[in-house]
């Protein structure tokens, strides 16, 4: 069954008891089911290979690790599962690693029930897109290289020029086929549907 035809199933991982159950809360008044909760990383795997949930609420600071290595689990065992960080955070470089590590969304504790809500409805729809409210702003000040490969760099800069996609894979020497991987690469981790999108963010961002 698909899971537009049921609730969603998630895990809420945290380890704040008072946190959990705001989450569970806010989770069954959208329409969906708290199918388990977890306070450690451990826990959280645990969980992860029993319940199998469609998607995941995670802390990035656990008792017994990072929530980045959770993610990078979970990723690595499925690329359907929606992934939303809940941080106390204020750190871009944070952003910029949750969305390296595989998580399809990331919002900060100080924001609104109502944001996590729709992030999380957003990531269950597109668990390999990433959204977040200042993703644009941390591209600023981060490093590219932190974000995107060398190649990947190498591709952005060449949309920013002229041509069909066959005469930019064949400035950068690589398939066409290639050339349209890491352009989906790109696109997903700006999250961008549109070459012009990309090449804004680009700029913005002082890659190009």
């Amino acid at each position: 069954m698909k899971i537009a035809e049921r609730q969603p199933r998630i895990l809420v991982v945290d380890d704040h008891a008072a946190v959990r159950a705001g989450l569970t809360r806010a989770v069954e008044d959208a329409q969906m089911v708290c199918c388990a909760m977890a306070a450690t990383k451990s826990e959280a795997m645990a969980q992860l290979a029993h319940t199998n949930p469609d998607a995941m609420v995670v802390d990035l600071n656990l008792p017994d690790g990072s929530g980045l290595d959770l993610i990078r689990w979970a990723r690595k065992s499925s690329k359907e599962i929606a992934i939303v960080i809940l941080t106390m955070s204020d750190s871009e470089s944070d952003l910029i690693a949750a969305m390296s590590a595989g998580a399809s969304g990331y919002v900060k504790k100080s924001a609104p029930l109502s944001e996590l809500i729709s992030v999380l409805k957003r990531a269950l729809v597109a668990p390999n897109s990433f959204t977040a409210s200042e993703i644009v702003s941390a591209l600023k000040t981060v490093s590219a290289a932190k974000l995107l490969t060398q190649r990947e760099v190498e591709v952005l800069r060449a949309l920013a020029g002229v041509g069909d996609t066959r005469e930019m894979a064949s400035q950068l020497h690589i398939s066409e086929s290639t050339f349209k991987t890491h352009v989906s690469s790109i696109y997903r981790k700006f999250e961008v549907t549109s070459r012009l999108a990309a090449i804004r963010v680009g700029v913005e961002s002082g890659i190009i």
